[in-house]
């Protein structure tokens, strides 16, 4: 796929943004969860991370800057998960949560309420953070996300490790359904994006901002709902930020498989 993958070129005037990395605390898995034939004794702790996208378009609202953030990391309060997540959080200790995404944001100097978009890769308990730390932002999720969240996705992904009310309802809107996907039922509440493919590339992508700055990909596989961005950061440099579709460097480079295992609860 990636042989002829031709991203697009510049246009006259091209837009960019900008990505900082920020803390969403850290969790410790398996590495037989990672890739195949570890040591199933082994363990290793991983960052949930997050990241600050910052949109600036010269020709809205005297170059008004636009703050997206992608991923929210772990809730610092584990209070907030349900109890069957509280029961899985345990096997995947230890946790951190200090600094969590708000905290983060803060130590950059960006106020959690002053963030205007949130867009989540997927809801697992590690990836949603604390929604209400983002009074002002628009929730933009993966089509058929809510309906994961209020009634569960089958046998793998029963509604206990969901929180029905996870997200603000007035707030969220879950991108359109990709056409010919197998997703769960899609909300009536919907971005205005349209998907579309490029030669050479397999998964479908929207242009968010409607100016070749960021994309959002359709990442089906991981969990329903599950979306990766790619961004466009200068001339010919690119950023992709793949959610949970990869979680070891030797996948990438051939040196080993994505580990396949079943814990008879999709987690």
């Amino acid at each position: 796929m990636t042989e002829n993958l031709r991203l697009p070129p510049p246009a006259v005037g091209q837009n960019f943004v900008t990505i900082s990395a920020l803390e969403g605390g850290s969790l410790t898995l398996p590495k037989s969860l990672f890739i195949t034939n570890a040591d199933p004794e082994k363990r290793t702790t991983v960052p949930s991370l997050c990241f600050l996208i910052k949109h600036t378009s010269p020709s809205a609202d005297k170059n008004k800057t636009t703050k997206l953030v992608f991923d929210l990391g772990l809730k610092r309060d584990f209070s907030g998960y349900t109890a069957a997540q509280q029961h899985h959080i345990s096997q995947r200790q230890p946790t951190s949560t200090s600094p969590d995404t708000a905290a983060s944001l803060r130590n950059g100097g960006v106020k959690p309420e002053d963030v205007d978009v949130v867009v989540l890769s997927h809801v697992h308990w590690d990836h949603v953070g604390t929604p209400s730390d983002f009074p002002n932002a628009k929730f933009v999720v993966g089509s058929g996300t809510l309906d994961l969240l209020a009634n569960g996705g089958g046998y793998l992904y029963p509604k206990e490790l969901f929180h029905h009310d996870e997200l603000p309802f007035d707030r969220t809107y879950e991108l359109p359904p990709v056409e010919g996907g197998k997703g769960l039922r899609a909300a009536r509440k919907q971005t205005v994006h349209k998907w579309e493919k490029w030669d050479g590339f397999e998964l479908d992508v929207v242009d968010y901002f409607g100016d070749g700055s960021l994309f959002v990909v359709d990442a089906p596989g991981h969990l329903f709902g599950h979306v990766n961005l790619l961004a466009r950061i200068g001339v010919g440099r690119w950023v992709y930020l793949g959610g949970d579709c990869c979680h070891d460097v030797r996948i990438l480079k051939g040196e080993s498989d994505v580990a396949t295992y079943s814990d008879g609860c999709g987690g």
